[in-house]
């Protein structure tokens, strides 16, 4: 049975919704914002956690308030429809692809509501069992690049692995210094990201550098494009993975060939019944999956990881514990693997009740 059928069919009342927001300082030059949604019916809320990057589209959801009308008696699939029908900006996002952040924002909300009003864990609506899931901590070197940051979380965990984003400025000598720490599972490119403040231009001599010092890591979202880069990846298409352009199985199969494995991320996706898909699709076609995260302040990076630990536990999940994103993280973070939740209904993944026997 497709997945999203299992699913689709969970009855869910709606009396309103409400919306909170969070902030949180990442950096000196990163300030995060992001929006709870929490959806209430029949005496039981959902949330879920809008992670649209740009403090003026939240601030405007704020603004206006809870002014959707989505009260009423529906399936879950009907619900995540009528989500979809709507226009949930009151004023037109910067960034289009905001607009697939906030739909997801909403329909796990929906989903987390479903599940606790059927009693029910998303694992057991899925017919799945969660296993612990590992993770990797994603993480840029500053400008100029220094291995300070890596050296600072393996001062808290020598077991940590990391998701690094690569830069024109690393030198040989820092990229001799990261292999030495044997830490690292993966290589991120970030060739599609326009005026932001990770881009990466193609850059041959980089892509030849790390391709070849990290004989074993995945290397994410290069440019093939460029004959350039092209060239220099030629014989690496089998560690080549994709994050950015990722938002369904239509993007998986318009992929320049076949990949061994792909980042499906719950908010990238956006609506529950693609993302379904796309866990169908992967495992139908003996591609591999792993999944990320986007800075997420609220429940949104727990609903990944539970995500993860049902169906791609063992692979390099870019979803750290938040507080790694932090200059300077607390001590006492939890180890990877992350262990499952119990047997509590919903879209919720709590470290600190008991795991599952």
């Amino acid at each position: 049975m497709p997945t999203f059928d299992l699913l689709a069919n969970l009855p869910v009342e709606v009396d309103g919704y409400s919306l909170a927001g969070l902030t949180a300082e990442v950096s000196p030059t990163f300030t995060r914002v992001c929006t709870v949604i929490t959806i209430n019916g029949g005496g039981v809320e959902g949330v879920g956690e809008d992670v649209t990057y740009h403090p003026e589209d939240h601030e405007a959801l704020w603004a206006a308030g809870p002014i959707l009308d989505l009260a009423g008696n529906w399936t879950l699939g009907e619900l995540c429809a009528r989500i979809e029908s709507l226009d949930l900006f009151p004023v037109p996002p910067v960034w289009d692809v905001s607009r697939i952040y906030r739909i997801w924002g909403f329909e796990s909300a929906a989903l987390d509501l479903a599940l606790r009003q059927a009693g029910l864990p998303l694992w057991r609506a899925l017919r799945r069992t969660p296993k612990p899931m590992r993770y990797v901590v994603s993480l840029g070197l500053g400008e100029p690049p220094t291995l300070l940051p890596v050296e600072r979380r393996l001062a808290l965990d020598p077991t940590l692995r990391f998701k690094l984003d690569a830069k024109s400025s690393w030198t040989p000598e820092l990229i001799e210094a990261l292999v030495a720490t044997g830490a690292v599972d993966s290589i991120d490119l970030k060739s599609f990201y326009r005026d932001t403040q990770v881009d990466q231009p193609a850059d041959p001599v980089l892509y030849r550098r790390v391709a070849e010092a990290f004989p074993d890591a995945w290397l994410e979202d290069p440019d093939i494009v460029d004959p350039a880069t092209a060239a220099v990846l030629a014989p690496y298409h089998d560690r080549i993975t994709w994050d950015y352009p990722i938002h369904s199985v239509a993007d998986i199969e318009s992929l320049p060939f076949k990949p061994r494995t792909v980042n499906v991320k719950p908010s990238r996706i956006g609506t529950l019944e693609r993302l379904c898909e796309a866990y169908d699709y992967c495992e139908s076609n003996d591609i591999g999956a792993y999944s990320g995260g986007q800075t997420e302040l609220g429940p949104g990076r727990g609903q990944a990881q539970y995500l993860s630990s049902v169906f791609h536990p063992d692979a390099p999940n870019d979803l750290a514990p938040s507080a790694y994103n932090q200059e300077y993280p607390p001590a006492g973070l939890p180890p990877s693997p992350l262990w499952p939740v119990p047997d509590t209904p919903g879209f919720r993944w709590d470290q600190d009740v008991p795991a599952l026997a």
